[in-house]
């Protein structure tokens, strides 16, 4: 082989549009809040075959970058520990299982009301029950929702859905006109090699990953280490797609496997940056196998199956969610959330045309259905953000401000406000407190404080926590411009009151004395001085010595802050000390100058 044969400069043309249609995309798609998916879809549209037509074959990138859904839900599995996974058996079968009946159910009935026979629409629907992980998981990630209670439903019925893929794959060969009688022991014989792949992952991963991951970090390589954790992730998605199951559900079972290793967290930092890149190339490759042809000869079925199953979809689950007794928001969230079809459903179809249950065209036409359908999601889940009321906190066990009064009136109960009420106390203050984080109320509840509801940037609320009749306000909040409401609000109708404020910056505490505070002081400050006098202490400086350092900062910051209110800031940052390199004079000063003892300071 030449080297000319050997290396092939197209390769790396489509290498390099690959990665710069991502570049460019996802940022300016997720600048306007339609999140990276969104951008992944267009990106892929606008350089595939039906697009400028730099890569001509998205099928082959699909089915490399397949691993990074296979690699996502590994690191999901690693989160996930076997005694947790048992916990959610119920979400998994039961939930999952009523979602995906009914979901088949209704949208074979709007297949069949675009005039498709009841065994295409059967497919079709089925193909479009199996929601897209990759987007989902993508979509929870961004919000960080993988580990709560709701997102963690969501998760299990996407698992089920994953094992659904081996029966629904059956049923197609049930439905085959070509289907003979050998067919059933064929049938048989991979149900048994099903069980059989499981059986020898779970056998791996119980007696052989531990003991060779110790072996490999006992050697001390870290390349060796993140080529094991791959071969784990690999291997176990090998090892599921010869037993005829989901490429994705052996890695995941292999995550869980690992989940309680020690070397679990440094096996998910060596997958993540392999993770992140696949799953992106795994977007493009959808938004590359856009048929824009098929579209465009039939868009009026295409859009209209494409609203219709996702509308159906989202009612289904917005049902059985509702029936299981999910609050309104999280029920809404998940139909939104799920109401497209996946990735499986390629897989799906395809088993379908060749068994001869469906033909090309329409299998051409279900996927346009499915891949428009994933790349409408994120505008849905973006829109459905925007136009979602304001959930109402719960007040359970909470009482409002109201008819409040006290000498001291503290806003915001935070961690600085927690340790500001501390003097106070001590002093047998009558100190009245208000905050906005429920969770935050009830739990101080079971330390022996008590801390009512209230939103001190609202004047009602400020007069019904008793600040007409504080002697002092101290406002506490973390958040820059709520603080700068409330001391306009306090200034304009409580004068009589002192107003002792909590700064976010220099700049802030700039803001709050020209808005005429009483008093006060950036939340750093004071921790900053006294950690830096704790590290010359460290450094060996003699303690009264470290004191009148700190002392003479602490100076030099007022001054500055004189000169910055006057408007001399040029001037403030001459009293900046600076570790940029500063040059010698070329004359040393005389032994015993200020000067010199300057430099020796």
């Amino acid at each position: 082989m030449t080297a000319e044969s050997a290396f092939n400069p197209s390769d790396l043309v489509k290498v390099v549009a690959l990665l710069g249609a991502s570049v460019v995309a996802v940022p300016v798609f997720r600048r306007l809040g339609l999140g990276s998916v969104l951008g992944y879809l267009a990106a892929g549209l606008a350089i595939g075959p039906f697009g400028l037509r730099w890569l001509a074959d998205p099928v082959s990138i699909l089915h490399v970058a397949e691993l990074g859904v296979v690699m996502f839900l590994f690191v999901i599995g690693l989160e996930m520990r076997p005694s947790h996974l048992w916990s959610l058996r119920g979400e998994i079968f039961g939930l999952g299982a009523l979602q995906v009946a009914l979901c088949t159910a209704l949208l074979t009935a709007v297949a069949c009301g675009f005039g498709f026979p009841p065994r295409e629409a059967l497919v079709g629907a089925l193909g479009f029950v199996l929601t897209s992980t990759a987007v989902v998981m993508q979509v929870l990630d961004e919000r960080g929702d993988i580990a709560l209670p709701s997102g963690q439903r969501v998760v299990s019925i996407l698992l089920f859905e994953d094992l659904l893929i081996v029966p629904l794959l059956a049923l197609v060969s049930i439905l085959s006109p070509q289907l003979t009688d050998p067919a059933q022991g064929s049938r048989w014989a991979s149900i048994g090699l099903a069980v059989g792949s499981v059986a020898l992952l779970l056998a791996v991963g119980i007696w052989l990953l531990n003991p060779l991951f110790r072996l490999l970090a006992a050697a001390k390589a870290r390349e060796v280490l993140t080529a094991a954790a791959l071969l784990v992730v690999l291997g176990a998605a090998l090892l599921m797609q010869l037993g005829g199951l989901s490429m994705a559900m052996g890695a995941f079972l292999a995550g869980v496997l690992l989940s309680q290793s020690t070397f679990r967290h440094q096996i998910e930092a060596d997958i993540e940056p392999f993770r992140g890149i696949l799953l992106g190339l795994f977007f493009l490759g959808v938004g590359m196998s856009l048929d824009v042809r098929v579209v465009l000869s039939s868009w009026p079925l295409v859009f209209g199956a494409v609203l219709a199953m996702m509308a159906m979809k989202a009612a289904a689950i917005y049902a059985v969610a509702r029936g299981l007794r999910s609050p309104p928001a999280e029920a809404a969230d998940r139909a939104v959330l799920m109401a497209q079809g996946g990735e499986f459903a390629f897989v799906l179809y395809a088993a379908a045309t060749r068994a001869g249950v469906i033909s090309g065209t329409v299998s051409a036409t279900f996927t346009a259905v499915v891949v428009l359908s994933m790349a409408l999601t994120p505008v849905v889940i973006s829109l459905a953000r925007r136009f979602k009321p304001r959930a109402e906190p719960s007040l359970s066990g909470v009482e409002r401000a109201e008819g409040l009064s006290g000498s001291v009136l503290l806003i915001g109960f935070g961690r600085f406000g927690q340790v500001v009420s501390q003097s106070l106390l001590a002093r047998d203050a009558d100190v009245t407190i208000i905050d906005t984080d429920v969770d935050m109320i009830q739990s101080a509840e079971g330390f022996g404080f008590k801390v009512y509801y209230g939103d001190g940037t609202r004047l009602d609320v400020l007069r019904a926590s008793g600040a007409e009749r504080a002697r002092a306000i101290a406002v506490c909040v973390d958040d820059s411009a709520a603080t700068q409401r409330i001391v306009e609000l306090c200034r304009a109708s409580f004068p009589n009151a002192r107003l002792l404020v909590r700064s976010f910056d220099r700049q802030h505490s700039l803001q709050l004395i020209t808005a005429g505070v009483d008093y006060q002081i950036r939340e750093t400050f004071e921790s900053a001085m006294a950690f830096g006098e704790a590290a010359l202490k460290e450094l060996g400086v003699a303690p009264e010595d470290a004191a009148a350092i700190v002392e003479d900062v602490r100076r030099r910051d007022g001054q500055r802050f004189e000169l910055e209110i006057a408007g001399g800031t040029d001037a403030a940052r001459a009293l900046l000390r600076s570790n940029l390199w500063k040059p010698t004079p070329l004359v040393p000063p005389k032994r015993g100058s200020a000067e010199d003892e300057s430099q020796l300071a």
